[in-house]
């Protein structure tokens, strides 16, 4: 490759702002799938830049195989996992118990908690479905607002949907920048706590005292669910933790001296696809065969949550592509010299390039998928400390949160299942997404000025 990284730096520029805005026209203006778009700009680049036609098929292969190897049983087997655990009420067990442990008065505490546990195995939408009813049922018992509870549970939802493995948005960065998932958990949970906190109870508080939204008419008149029916609270909690310990034990295991000895069967178990396998059998047997399903019951069940990791796995193989692109032609050299020598940190440059992603884009996904790809494609990314990678990871997370507006899906998907306007929507979700992603990153760049 040493022809093609020799190019004329102003021509590498100009290729990857023709390519890259290309990208953006492709699915703001014209509606293109995000796939579709990803891998047109990427090879536009490749093009505009000069690079042989035989480097940018290497970079398309390399792309999408190296990309997908790291996170195609993942996303899987965590589609499987949260499907069970969706299925069988695991979702409102450990939200009805954590609501009747904080009581009424701490519930907004409860929900923001129990949303950021949920949206680590079940996607966001799914968890919002399963969970919304629970806080328009503490607004009718106390008569608040639905905002006083629906934003911290929004707020849970987004910080694990967002920051913490094993959702797919922090493995595939994490899978692109070659940073150990045990570190991100940790960076991922001390970032995701405190944007919980600011931006669910704090800033539900807040617009639950400025707005007041009533229940749905058609929650108002439902029946409680029976909780006779619901696995155990102990039961869900250990099955969730289950992969979050075996990977972070796994990445800890070198480093503390009593784990030594027990450091290969660890980093066998941690391995993230086995900490998840383990954890997806165990869902299996515990919330699936024990409470009644049947072996083709579960099948069908697992088989059905497949369905959306196609297009979560094609527009990530696409940002791959997209990141070697960048690589192959020389140009992460030339943003990385760039970043350089402007003295900005590559938490502050990953967190921006995410965040203007996002705000174009409206997909969490693709913002993530396309910052990961541009700083992985930075010369000397592999020398930096795998907590720092971890800050960089959770900066790209919070980028990719904030400021969603009307071309994100959430927001329509928020506006419609609480019940509010587009202006109401804009003042409280839209505010509470970007305090999520803000606080994240903030949280991130101190701790990056320490390791």
């Amino acid at each position: 490759m040493g022809d093609v990284a020799a190019l004329n730096s102003t021509r590498l520029i100009i290729a990857a702002l023709i390519g890259l805005a290309l990208l953006l026209v492709l699915i703001i203006k014209f509606k293109i799938h995000a796939m579709l778009s990803i891998l047109i700009g990427a090879v536009v680049i490749g093009l505009a830049a000069g690079m042989p036609f035989g480097d940018i098929v290497t970079a398309v292969n390399d792309g999408i195989g190296n990309t997908l190897q790291g996170i195609a049983l993942l996303v899987g087997l965590g589609s499987m996992f949260g499907a069970i655990l969706e299925a069988s009420g695991g979702a409102q067990t450990l939200a009805v118990t954590m609501v009747k442990r904080f009581g009424d008065q701490k519930a907004a505490w409860a929900l923001g908690i129990t949303g950021l546990v949920i949206a680590m195995p079940v996607f966001f939408d799914a968890g919002l479905i399963i969970l919304i009813p629970l806080a328009f049922s503490l607004a009718k018992r106390t008569k608040r607002s639905s905002l006083f509870y629906a934003i911290p549970l929004l707020a849970g939802l987004a910080v694990g949907h967002a920051f913490i493995p094993p959702t797919p948005g922090p493995v595939l960065v994490a899978t692109m920048l070659g940073v150990d998932l045990g570190w991100v958990i940790l960076m991922g949970v001390l970032c995701g706590v405190v944007a919980m906190i600011v931006a669910g109870p704090v800033w539900g508080s807040v617009c639950g005292k400025k707005y007041y939204v009533p229940v749905p008419e058609h929650v108002a008149n439902q029946e409680e669910f029976d909780e006779s029916k619901l696995p155990g609270f102990g039961t869900v909690v250990g099955i969730i933790l289950i992969p979050l310990v075996l990977i972070v034990l796994k990445s800890v295991a070198g480093v503390i001296p009593a784990l030594a000895g027990a450091e290969p069967v660890l980093s066998f178990l941690g391995q993230p696809f086995m900490a998840l396998l383990i954890a997806t059998l165990a869902a299996m047997f515990l919330l699936g065969t024990r409470h009644g399903y049947t072996l083709p019951e579960l099948e069908k069940l697992m088989t059905k949550s497949l369905e959306p990791t196609g297009l979560i796995l094609l527009v990530t193989a696409c940002g791959g592509v997209l990141r070697y692109m960048l690589q192959y032609s020389g140009l992460g050299d030339v943003i990385g010299n760039a970043v350089a020598s402007a003295s900005l940190p590559l938490v502050l440059v990953a967190f921006l390039v995410a965040a203007l992603v996002r705000i174009c884009v409206g997909s969490s996904t693709v913002a993530m998928t396309m910052a990961a790809g541009i700083i992985a494609a930075m010369p000397g990314i592999t020398e930096l400390s795998p907590m720092y990678l971890a800050c960089v990871t959770a900066a790209v997370a919070g980028g990719a949160t904030v400021c969603s507006h009307f071309n994100d899906s959430g927001f329509w998907l928020v506006k419609s299942l609480v019940g509010l306007d587009e202006k109401t929507t804009l003042k409280t979700w839209t505010i509470m997404e970007t305090l999520v992603g803000g606080v994240g990153f903030l949280v991130a760049l101190v701790v990056s000025f320490f390791v």
